[in-house]
């Protein structure tokens, strides 16, 4: 699995001196004797590929890359409690290191077994080298790691990959047909309200999957599950006093393990089959898994942050860094990832590969995806070879691609990322589309181009609506019942005066700041809701759901709380009924763009699929201040007329005649769905001279289906 690029890679970054050069026919030594306390166990020369632990004929296989290392040594474990090793093997340069790999074979009785590593090296800080022979280090490539909190550095875990996936396959959703659901493992269920056996674990996940279905959404994409430490958050909750938790996840520390603390109370790598089962059970129910992955940085941060892994095995390879071996930061979090470096960047296809190949995992979607276009230097590249290798890399062929294409570098590529056939968060979408149904004046033009699927970043470049992952909202800022019910953050739980989070939110309270007993500014949020909701799922492009949104879920109005692993960020359950008209509601959507091809589809409109007017009939006012806007959308078989008011007062429109047996009105996001029927046939018609009524800030949705139909 691992690329053969990682044997050979060139100088490290800025020149910098290499270690001497090993020999690459090593003496063919005896077993290398262990220390006294090391058992059973027996250890050989091994192969230097692929990289990580693997079966071999005889045990287990393991090769770690270190350029700059002078000595490995490997360490067993015998439990996740134990500080001292139970067998110590230094590796013999001359038997156990091939080029840049350092290797060795295991034989006996190892399953249930952990290990690590310590390097020792050059200790220059100038050189990008700060070695320490006593740190214990996670192998890189290691595929199961015990539990990172508490302040343990971890330890690789000996486990068992062989799974019954039965007849387990990739689904394969079409870009087309997919609608995504962005949650997180642990917030979907950890409240009481979930009424699960397994709550904020992976099982709790497959105890959902029943509302998932009924929902209609066709793939969960999945906030960070690469292991992560989640008391690396520093600092205490000013308005409770609680210590703050990281509970986003996006520090990783080990790339290629999943999260162990989603597994509940297992034996180290329990998780391994806890996530795989949730892969399957998702499988079964038809529901693609899309994880947020995290290759612009690390958990080690900036100097003076923990050491796990990378910068303690090599440190001016892992990191860009500055020539007298400071950290360079693209990512806000205190390093970047060199990954445009041949041994970084095989690592990073290698472990897509072992999520698609050994988890069964069917895309990915890359935090800060800009990082992986930058070069040693941290220059953006035109073509960067990371990303060109994962988009035509045989393995990942077909897997979902989504970038989140910037960084905190100032990289800005929506509707301009490399790398072919990357799929990307578009953020125009979702702040057009705000402003729109906030009454800013002017947008009716920018909402008319995001229904249509933003061809004005994705045609000039050959792309095609599909390219834009369309969100209103998402893990980064307020859900949509904060959108509409706080002008302005409220952060002060996360300990950073407020200062933190985006200060730009395109929001509006509708009359009162956060919660309110106002029946009339409810229903203002709620309509509002339904508008914004609606815009999502009637766009074409690939719509993303943000998990809870669908009830109202709140986080009171704070708008980035990566730190709060408590009520603000879990699920509350019991909104689901208590919004329940707003969950059928979105399911309705749903299955009315599921039943109408034309508005999911891969090309941009033609003149001939759509006609664009205003509430006389007239040419739209693009640049009016009223936010009024009509289209007719013709299908195969079937047309669509949309409607938009998005002014303060009541609209009257005059529709074309339609091509079939006269317009039914599905969906008026100005009334309540009284109804289970998802079949909208249940609805009223335009009177007989094509006119019809919009309420303030509403949108209409009707359908006429030709004679022959």
């Amino acid at each position: 699995m691992a690329d053969d690029k990682a044997a050979g890679a060139p100088v490290g970054v800025h020149g910098r001196r290499q270690a001497p050069p090993p020999s690459h026919e090593p003496a063919q030594a005896a077993s290398t004797p262990a220390e006294p306390d090391s058992g059973p166990v027996r250890i050989d020369r091994g192969e230097p590929l692929p990289l990580g632990l693997h079966d071999c004929r005889d045990g287990l296989n393991i090769a770690v890359f270190s350029r700059h290392a002078t000595a490995m040594t490997l360490l067993l474990y015998e439990t996740a409690a134990g500080t001292q090793p139970s067998a110590r093997f230094p590796l013999d340069a001359r038997c156990h290191r091939t080029g840049d790999i350092w290797h060795a074979s295991l034989t006996g009785d190892l399953r249930g077994k952990l290990y690590a590593l310590q390097a020792d090296g050059p200790r220059s800080r100038a050189g990008g080298d700060e070695f320490d022979p006593h740190q214990t280090l996670l192998d890189p490539y290691a595929a199961a790691v015990t539990d990172l909190s508490g302040g343990s550095r971890g330890r690789c875990v000996i486990a068992d990959q062989r799974f019954d996936w039965a007849d387990d396959a990739p689904l394969r959703h079409p870009w087309s047909e997919t609608i995504l659901y962005e949650t997180h493992v642990r917030g979907l269920t950890i409240d009481p309200s979930s009424g699960v056996r397994r709550p904020g674990e992976y099982l709790g996940v497959v105890e959902k999957i029943p509302y998932l279905r009924e929902l209609g959404i066709t793939a969960l994409e999945l906030m960070p599950v690469q292991a992560f430490d989640p008391e690396a958050a520093e600092g205490l909750n000013p308005l409770s006093g609680e210590r703050l938790r990281d509970y986003w996840g996006y520090n990783p520390v080990a790339l290629f393990a999943p999260m162990p603390g989603y597994a509940g109370d297992v034996a180290p790598g329990g998780e391994l089959v806890a996530f795989k089962t949730m892969v399957r059970e998702l499988h079964r129910a038809g529901i693609e898994i899309i994880l947020d992955v995290v290759f612009n940085h690390t958990a080690e941060g900036g100097r003076n942050g923990p050491t796990y892994s990378f910068r303690g095995l090599d440190d001016a390879i892992y990191y860009i860094l500055t020539p007298d071996g400071e950290y360079v930061d693209y990512s806000g979090c205190g390093n970047t990832l060199n990954c445009n470096h041949p041994v970084v960047r095989s690592m990073v296809v290698d472990c897509l590969r072992h999520w698609v190949i050994h988890c069964h995992v069917d895309g990915f979607r890359f935090d800060l995806a800009s990082v992986l276009g930058r070069d040693e230097q941290g220059n953006l590249l035109a073509n960067p070879p990371l990303l060109e290798q994962i988009a035509e890399d045989p393995i990942l062929r077909d897997v979902k691609l989504i970038a989140e294409a910037w960084d905190a570098g100032g990289a800005f590529q929506v509707g301009s990322f490399p790398g072919g056939r990357w799929a990307e968060w578009n953020c125009h979408f979702r702040d057009d589309v705000r402003r729109f149904w906030r009454g800013d004046p002017g947008m009716t033009g920018a909402l008319a181009t995001r229904l249509a699927g933003s061809s004005d970043l994705y045609q000039p470049g050959g792309e095609s609506p599909l390219n834009s992952i369309n969100f209103i909202t998402s893990h980064d800022g307020f859900t949509l019942n904060d959108l509409v019910s706080y002008a302005r953050k409220h952060n002060e739980a996360n300990g950073e005066d407020n200062r933190d989070g985006l200060d730009e939110n395109y929001s509006d309270n509708n009359g009162a700041e956060g919660p309110t007993d106002d029946p009339h500014i409810e229903a203002m949020r709620l309509h509002r809701i339904r508008n914004l909701l609606a815009t999502l799922l009637l766009s074409r492009g690939v719509p993303m759901l943000l998990g809870g949104d669908e009830f109202r879920r709140t986080q009171a109005g704070n708008n980035n709380a990566y730190c709060q692993d408590n009520a603000i960020s879990w699920y509350d359950w019991s909104l689901a009924e208590r919004n329940g008209e707003l969950v059928q509601f979105v399911r309705r959507l749903i299955a009315l763009r599921k039943a109408h091809p034309v508005l999911r589809s891969e090309t941009f409109y033609t003149d001939g699929e759509i006609n664009w007017f205003g509430p006389a009939g007239q040419e739209p006012d693009w640049n009016g201040a009223d936010n009024r806007l009509g289209c007719l959308v013709r299908g195969s078989d079937v047309a669509l007329c949309l409607l938009f008011n998005g002014s303060p007062a009541r609209c009257r429109f005059v529709v074309p005649a339609p091509p079939g047996g006269g317009w039914e009105v599905v969906i008026d996001t100005s009334k309540e769905q009284t109804t289970a029927d998802a079949s909208f046939g249940a609805g009223h018609r335009m009177n007989a001279a094509g006119e019809i009524w919009l309420e303030a800030c509403t949108t209409v949705v009707a359908v006429s289906r030709s004679k022959e139909a």
